[in-house]
C-alpha cells in the first residue's frame, strides 16, 4: 500500500521563520536610521534581502509592521528583578532599564515613536498600552513587594512611585542622552529608595490662628 503524498501547506503555514526574523532586524534597523515617517516597506525589504510580497504577506500595512514589533519588543520579558529589597530591586532594575535604553537601536527609535504618538492615534494607542501593562508588571510589582516588606509605606500613591523610578533614567537615556555611570546609577537608587521611604508631609495650617504677640 503506497502512502498518499501531503499537500504542501499554504499561506501562513509556510512563513519561514528566517525570514521573519530578518524582517523584524531590517525594521529596527531602518527604523533607527530613517525615523517613523521616512520609514518605507520598500526600504525595509532591501535591508532585510527580501521581496516586498514576503513583508505582507506577514504585515498589511507600515503602520501594523512597526506597531507590532516594537511592542513585541518593548513588552519582552524581564530577569526576575525580586531581591529582597528595596534598594536591591531598584539597582537591578535601573541597570537592565539603562543597558535597554542605551541601546544605538532603542536610543534613536523610542523618541522618534514618542513623537510620532502625538500625531498618530494608532501609534499612541499601542504604545500607551504596552508601557502602562509593563509598568504594571515590573515596577508596579516593585514597589507592591516593598510595601508587603514595610519599607514603603501602604499608603504610598501607586502612580507616583511609578513616575519617580521611571522618570529619572528615561530622562537622563532619552532626553539628557547621555549614558549613566555606575556611581549615577547608586545615587539614583538611593535618591529613589528615600523618596518612596519618606514620611507623608503634614498638612499646613493655613487657618490656623498666629501666636499672640508677647507683652
Amino acid at each position: 500500500m503506497t502512502t498518499p503524498k501531503r499537500r504542501a501547506p499554504a499561506g501562513a503555514a509556510v512563513l519561514r521563520s528566517e525570514i521573519t526574523t530578518a524582517i523584524r532586524r531590517a525594521l529596527m534597523q531602518e527604523l533607527a536610521a530613517v525615523g517613523y515617517g521616512r520609514l518605507s516597506i520598500e526600504a525595509v525589504a532591501r535591508r532585510a534581502g527580501v521581496s516586498k510580497t514576503a513583508i505582507y504577506r506577514r504585515w498589511s500595512s507600515k503602520l501594523q509592521l512597526v506597531v507590532e514589533i516594537v511592542v513585541a519588543a518593548a513588552g519582552g520579558k524581564l530577569p526576575p528583578l525580586d531581591t529582597g529589597s528595596l534598594r536591591g530591586d531598584l539597582s537591578l532594575l535601573f541597570q537592565v532599564g539603562a543597558h535597554a535604553l542605551g541601546h544605538p537601536l532603542a536610543s534613536q527609535i523610542i523618541p522618534d515613536l514618542l513623537a510620532e504618538a502625538a500625531r498618530n492615534p494608532e501609534i499612541e494607542g499601542a504604545l500607551q498600552a504596552v508601557l502602562r501593562a509593563k509598568q504594571e508588571e515590573v515596577v508596579g510589582s516593585l514597589v507592591a513587594r516593598a510595601v508587603r516588606r514595610g519599607e514603603v509605606s501602604a499608603d504610598v500613591d501607586p502612580e507616583a512611585a511609578v513616575d519617580l523610578i521611571v522618570g529619572p533614567l528615561y530622562w537622563r537615556l532619552a532626553i539628557h542622552r547621555s549614558v549613566p555611570s555606575e556611581a549615577y546609577l547608586d545615587a539614583l537608587v538611593e535618591s529613589v529608595a528615600a523618596g518612596l521611604r519618606a514620611a507623608p508631609a503634614v498638612p499646613r495650617q493655613r487657618d490656623a490662628a498666629l501666636p499672640a504677640a508677647s507683652a
